[in-house]
């Protein structure tokens, strides 16, 4: 933790009620001392950085106004939520964040009670704080406000409309705040844009606006549908004066804005007025990301997660990669522009990661040839699959766990027209210190019940590479593709492109006592623990590297249903519905009884910590596969 003799006002903050008990005017000196704070704490503790310093001063007028933690504030995404954590009580431990045992990652109420809900994925907060406003109202919790905060960029998910949509059609007090960081709503400008913010925020004018409403109503000239109209009327009158328009006005929403996210005695002025106010509304501010370290403002993309960074500098610590293997990411992305400049059909698809994914290597040779449509993953997908039903070749690129929220577009739009979509799930598998909201461990599970759908786990880069080259092939349908984060096994990650036949795992070694399947790279590491295990003991084993889940190799199976009454699985993934689960299901189906012990995720949600630590805790690590080599032995 960073020396608290540094902070004159924050030491002494920790829950909100400590910062209720200053003065305004030392609420600047509060959000300098915090942004400095998660500056001092991420550049040795690497995490999302430049979304945090840019809400530092929403972050401070919410928790100085609103009574948390009975009022509710609900985070979108939760990269921006360091400083909530902060000044709710966990300063001391935020050293540990994203550490094996530590601080959670993203906001849960399972760590406090100031969280008022999950957050990991975007796009959630408006359902969810909608969902919340009028439980509040059902039980006659008249005095509970409940504010869900939103970026721009988490606004484009189809969740956040379908939030909006339902929002007034039903009676709640709803506060929406909109981060807007990056135009994503264009900016209104002039005189009269400022005028409308004092006017609509003005104590004497909301006061006004209600001794009217309510004389309406006792002359019964107001109703509900009436006060809808009035609503969408005066909208439309300031969007006139304003020469702005926004999609909010036609959702009968209150909306506010925009304002200075930055200047926090104005935010509290606002919020204070604005806060009571009956029914839903919807306050637009703009931010910085990365915001107070010039580095970050210059460069929001680099330093949204940067690492570990010299903070008096900028400089980002970057670790000497020379002579190790490239990233999964990188060959992807290497490969496809190569795949692109022999198959002018390939287009490359990616919800708003384009750097995340290596995407952004296509984009940049072929701008024309690759499309960023911002969060919205199952857009994604059936977009995706409008393009592949006229003639072109989608490589449609999203994280494993993402890739649950398109599920449907997936089963509905590509897999029963068997449209020739390639699924590449970056991220698969355990993914770190991101923890349980982003880990990738469902995907082979999921998608194995899909009809049409071929599913391959490359062992390393050149498998990844020739996977890739297969899937593009005339007439292979819908393929999905899934491989980890971080590095691979082979420094000579360029290879030849050749088919690889779909359904077709390899023996990589021959054994007569046991036979360990492994799908993905886990199987360098079964390859490891196969060595130890027979130096240990004396014993032969062999080892097939399955590739695809869906078709499975039957012929593979049928050779080790009959030579073997010992076998183990491994995969980097869930064991329930998984590779192992699939293997149980086709010995059954056969009539062969061996014995199994399956190594894979367990049936719970795992925590955050390094990969090789929740390898370890999960059993997937060389120790965990060669005790599973070493259970029920012959006798």
């Amino acid at each position: 933790m960073s020396n608290n003799t540094a902070y004159k006002l924050l030491k002494d903050i920790q829950t909100p009620d400590d910062l209720k008990r200053l003065k305004p005017e030392q609420l600047p000196d509060v959000c300098n001392e915090l942004r400095q704070d998660i500056i001092d704490e991420v550049s040795q503790n690497p995490g999302h950085f430049g979304s945090s310093l840019g809400v530092v001063e929403l972050t401070v007028a919410l928790h100085y106004v609103f009574n948390t933690p009975y009022d509710r504030i609900v985070w979108d995404v939760g990269h921006q939520a360091y400083g909530h954590k902060i000044l709710t009580g966990r300063r001391e431990a935020f050293c540990t964040n994203r550490k094996l045992g530590g601080i959670r990652p993203f906001p849960s109420p399972e760590e406090s009670e100031y969280d008022a809900f999950i957050c990991g994925h975007a796009s959630n907060s408006i359902s969810a704080a909608l969902g919340m406003a009028v439980a509040a109202t059902e039980k006659g919790e008249k005095d509970r406000r409940v504010v869900a905060v939103i970026g721009d960029g988490s606004m484009s998910g189809g969740l956040a409309f379908e939030g909006l949509n339902n929002v007034s059609s039903t009676p709640n007090n709803l506060l929406i705040i909109l981060n807007d960081n990056n135009m994503a709503i264009d900016r209104s400008v002039g005189g009269m844009k400022e005028y409308l913010v004092e006017l609509n925020t003005s104590k004497w004018y909301n006061l006004w606006r209600y001794r009217i409403s309510q004389k309406f109503m006792e002359w019964g000239w107001l109703n509900d549908k009436m006060k809808k109209r009035i609503l969408r009327f005066n909208n439309s009158l300031k969007s006139l004066f304003s020469n702005q328009q926004n999609v909010f006005e036609g959702m009968d929403i209150r909306y506010f804005g925009p304002v200075d996210g930055h200047n926090v005695k104005n935010l509290v002025q606002v919020l204070r007025t604005i806060k009571d106010m009956e029914g839903p509304k919807l306050l637009h501010i703009h931010t910085t990301k990365g915001k107070g370290f010039a580095p970050a403002e210059q460069a929001a993309t680099v330093w949204h997660a940067p690492g570990i960074f010299d903070k008096e500098t900028g400089e980002r610590i970057v670790t000497d990669t020379e002579g190790m293997p490239p990233l999964f990411q990188d060959v992807f992305g290497r490969t496809l522009l190569e795949l692109a400049g022999e198959n002018q059909r390939i287009v490359g698809v990616t919800p708003a990661m384009p750097s995340g994914c290596s995407m952004n290597i296509l984009m940049k040779s072929m701008p024309d040839r690759a499309f960023d449509v911002g969060i919205a993953e199952g857009h994604a997908v059936t977009f995706s699959a409008g393009l592949a039903k006229e003639g072109l070749q989608p490589f449609c690129n999203i994280y494993s766990s993402f890739m649950q929220r398109a599920y449907d577009n997936i089963i509905h739009d590509v897999a029963i027209l068997k449209l020739p979509v390639v699924l590449c799930l970056d991220r698969a598998g355990l993914v770190g210190e991101d923890g349980p909201t982003h880990h990738g461990a469902f995907d082979l599970a999921y998608l194995r019940p899909i009809p049409n759908l071929t599913i391959a786990s490359p062992m390393d880069e050149h498998e990844l590479r020739r996977l890739m080259y297969t899937a593009q092939l005339p007439d292979k349908g819908p393929f999905a593709i899934r491989y980890p984060r971080g590095r691979g096994v082979k420094v000579d990650w360029q290879c030849p492109l050749e088919e690889v036949p779909v359904g077709k795992g390899r023996r990589l070694k021959e054994g007569k006592d046991v036979a360990v399947l492994t799908i993905g790279p886990i199987g360098n590491v079964a390859a490891k623990a196969i060595a130890r295990f027979e130096q240990e003991t004396g014993q032969s084993v062999a080892h097939y590297d399955m590739r695809f889940l869906k078709p499975l190799d039957e012929e593979i199976l049928q050779e080790v249903g009959q030579r073997f009454t010992r076998i183990v699985t491994a995969e980097d993934g869930v064991l329930k519905g998984g590779m192992g689960a699939a293997v149980l299901e086709y010995m059954a189906d056969h009539g062969f009884t061996p014995r199994v012990a399956r190594v894979g995720i367990p049936d719970n949600f795992v925590e955050h910590g390094a990969v090789k630590e929740l390898h370890r805790i999960c059993g997937m690590d060389e120790e965990g596969i060669i005790k599973a080599l070493k259970r029920n032995p012959e006798l």
